[in-house]
């Protein structure tokens, strides 16, 4: 049985004030050679929304929810939080755990999948950090990819269930199903898993739960959002705005848009679905509903007490489907970035 001293949210980070906008976007893109033309078209993103990225305040509702679930539990952790990309910097949380006597924490990753960016990219950042503290600095255990856990999966099924009920009466049961994530580069995905291929496959595998659970007997596709590569770089396709299109060039009326690739409404949400893919669907003539993402949904909380749980207790994983529980540390070599 493990022994751990804290918990700790590991989280991508976001800026909160228009200045810190392109520092932010310059520490994600560093040593990737992207244009400064590129980094501003897409910090126009972030000032249409204030120059406020909603991830960081997400994050501290997320605390605020799992501190109590924690304690109803007797989950016996005091809770850390720690960025890749802003404030608070992992490395900084790893020297205040540090010095607080943590020896050993439990680490929540804010993707569910498997990929370099959502899994393998953490990791490496997570021992930065630690080499940066140096000698002290905690040990850190990544909790396992949770795609298909029921709390993960039950929320997406109410949230679906819910816009496909917002959609104006006319359309009532005749929509189209489209399930989004964040498109990576085809060799980046070919990569990723023990046996490559793996980000696709559980995207798949958590929209087929999703559909089938809200009882959607219907066909659906998977979509999507937030490509930022080179135009002579193959990303993951369809793009959800081109999916729109498409449906809507094969008589759709209306479309259900469901995240399952984003556990609360960050920046590729808010931008990339609300405006953008929601404006796509307005000029279309198609009546657009996003699905909510999982935020602080009761079922979502109890989650990770669940996933702490299996750490803690050896509880038994839960998982839904045919991929079963994934694995609770990444073989050498799991999810590269592809590049040769």
């Amino acid at each position: 049985m493990a022994s751990y001293d804290a918990f700790l949210l590991v989280s991508f980070g976001g800026p909160e004030h228009p200045a810190d906008v392109m520092p932010f976007l310059q520490n994600v893109t560093a040593g990737r050679g992207i244009p400064p033309e590129r980094l501003e078209r897409v910090a126009e993103h972030y000032y249409q929304l204030g120059g406020v990225s909603p991830i960081n305040q997400q994050c501290r509702h997320l605390i605020a929810a799992i501190e109590p679930e924690f304690a109803a539990r007797a989950v016996p952790l005091p809770v850390y939080w720690g960025n890749r990309n802003w404030d608070p910097y992992l490395r900084d949380t790893l020297a205040a755990m540090a010095a607080a006597g943590v020896g050993r924490a439990l680490a929540f990753v804010t993707s569910a999948y498997s990929s370099y960016s959502s899994c393998r990219q953490y990791l490496g950042d997570i021992e930065a950090a630690r080499r940066h503290v140096g000698t002290g600095a905690p040990e850190v255990d990544k909790i396992r990819p949770y795609f298909n856990h029921p709390g993960y999966v039950g929320s997406f099924t109410a949230a679906a269930k819910a816009a496909a009920a917002s959609l104006p009466d006319e359309t009532a049961g005749e929509f189209d199903l489209i399930f989004t994530a964040h498109s990576i580069p085809a060799d980046m995905a070919a990569a990723a898993g023990p046996a490559g291929g793996a980000y696709q496959a559980q995207l798949a595998e958590t929209a087929r739960l999703v559909a089938q659970q809200a009882g959607f007997d219907r066909p659906w596709w998977l979509a999507y959002s937030s490509r930022s590569g080179p135009p002579t770089q193959q990303w993951l396709e369809p793009d959800v705005n081109e999916l729109l299109a498409a449906r809507a060039a094969a008589g759709s009326r209306a479309v259900v848009v469901v995240p399952i690739g984003f556990i609360s409404d960050h920046m590729e949400v808010k931008f990339d679905l609300d405006i953008e893919a929601a404006g796509t669907a307005r000029k279309l003539g198609l009546a657009y509903a996003r699905a909510a993402t999982p935020g602080t949904d009761p079922g979502f909380v109890s989650m990770i007490a669940d996933l702490v749980a299996e750490r803690l207790d050896e509880t038994q994983p839960a998982a839904l489907g045919v991929l079963g529980a994934w694995p609770g540390s990444c073989p050498v070599g799991c999810c590269g970035t592809g590049r040769r």
